[in-house]
């Protein structure tokens, strides 16, 4: 498996409505994340932690409803992931250096919940990037 780049969108509370409305215009398969399935037994709990959908075409769409705590900001929703299993990390970590350097890291790349590494950041020019690197069992 390879690393793939591909949109990931922040949503205002309906990731959800928007994956099911992406997924019914482009085909495909579509998995859902919530917050409670990640333990969060707050109003959050049923809220997107993460989704992504995959469709025939080739297509990859990740979304998220946008966390506790964090501003939900319009025009500035979309991020750009780059996904790799544990392969590849030396790769992704090499991405991820040069992406944040002189950039302003918002969440350091390290071991997360669910059990991949995952970062984010804003580089030089303004642009949000994810990194994940999956563990060697997970799928991206």
């Amino acid at each position: 498996m390879t690393s793939n780049l591909n949109p990931y969108i922040s949503f205002d509370g309906n990731a959800r409505e928007a994956m099911e409305f992406y997924r019914d215009a482009l085909g495909g398969d579509l998995t859902v994340s919530t917050f409670g399935d990640m333990g969060d037994t707050g109003p959050a709990a049923d809220k997107v932690m993460h989704s992504r959908l995959e469709t025939p075409a080739g297509f990859q769409l990740m979304a998220a409803d946008t966390p506790p705590g964090m501003e939900y900001r319009p025009g500035q929703n979309i991020s750009i992931s780059i996904t790799g299993p544990a392969a590849d990390a030396a790769n992704l970590h090499r991405y991820w250096e040069a992406l944040s350097a002189g950039g302003t890291i918002n969440v350091p790349l390290e071991k997360q919940p669910w059990g991949d590494e995952m970062g984010a950041c804003v580089d030089r020019f303004g642009i949000a990037w994810l990194v994940d690197i999956g563990t060697e069992d997970s799928a991206q």
